[in-house]
């Protein structure tokens, strides 16, 4: 975490209190993030966000983090005369690219199925919709859902298990959002929500921007945007780079 985040942090942190202390007059719900970018390099290994918050008590937080959305094939490999080839696939549209929960409890001790669904709080409780859906059966969808989760899991940008957010006395809150090497670029939503007898009484969505910085992210906007110059370059270097490679050993 760069180091005025944590002066951000404090600073925040002083006016929540003060805020809470408002009575009557304060929000019920007031939360943000130390930081707001994530900046991507050529070294970057991953890097936490903290978000902080105050509530008007008594109530339940949740933190709900997703990544910008992507249509994603599924697909379904089978062996085939001892090679493993694509039996059957599915593409699910609209698909978060990086996933998170937290909460200061389990979930399904304060908020209803319903409420759960509605906000897509969980993995079982996550909106995926198949493109196409009268092609398959209920069991093959679920199936390929089924995968399409554990395929995100693996990757690192689902999470397996829901954070934690502590509270600090009875209206402060805060907790720590992970993010991979490999999380994707793009705008990410950041949902804070309060609960009271298992509904949802007060909310706040923030953004988060996670962009390529220096000489990689150069390469991947021209990538993009001149996608047939960018593979005629590609493949112009990998034939220079197998001629050196033969002289040099030639001559050794």
């Amino acid at each position: 975490m760069r180091p005025g985040a944590w002066l951000r942090i404090v600073l925040l942190a002083g006016m929540l209190s003060a805020g809470a202390g408002r009575g009557a007059g304060a929000q019920a719900l007031v939360a943000d993030l130390s930081e707001h970018l994530i900046a991507i390099s050529t070294a970057f290994t991953g890097t936490e966000v903290v978000l902080f918050g105050s509530i008007e008590p008594p109530g339940d937080v949740v933190v709900v983090v997703r990544g910008p959305p992507d249509a994603v094939v599924v697909r379904r490999k089978a062996p085939t005369a001892g090679i493993w080839i694509n039996e059957a696939s599915m593409t699910f549209a609209d698909v978060p690219s990086f996933y998170g929960v937290a909460s200061n409890r389990p979930v399904r001790e304060f908020a209803s199925e319903a409420a759960l669904e509605r906000h897509n709080i969980g993995l079982d409780s996550l909106r995926l919709d198949a493109v196409a859906p009268e092609q398959y059966n209920p069991e093959q969808i679920a199936a390929f859902r089924a995968g399409l989760i554990r395929n995100m899991q693996e990757q690192g940008v689902y999470g397996a298990d829901i954070g934690r957010v502590a509270f600090l006395g009875d209206r402060l809150f805060r907790t720590t959002l992970s993010f991979p090497a490999n999380v994707p670029t793009g705008q990410f939503i950041v949902s804070v929500l309060l609960f009271r007898n298992g509904e949802v009484v007060a909310a706040q969505t923030t953004p988060l921007f996670v962009s390529k910085i220096g000489l990689g992210a150069e390469v991947f906007t021209f990538a993009v945007r001149h996608g047939a110059a960018y593979g005629a370059i590609a493949i112009v270097l990998a034939v220079a780079s197998g001629w050196l490679a033969s002289v040099i050993f030639r001559r050794g």
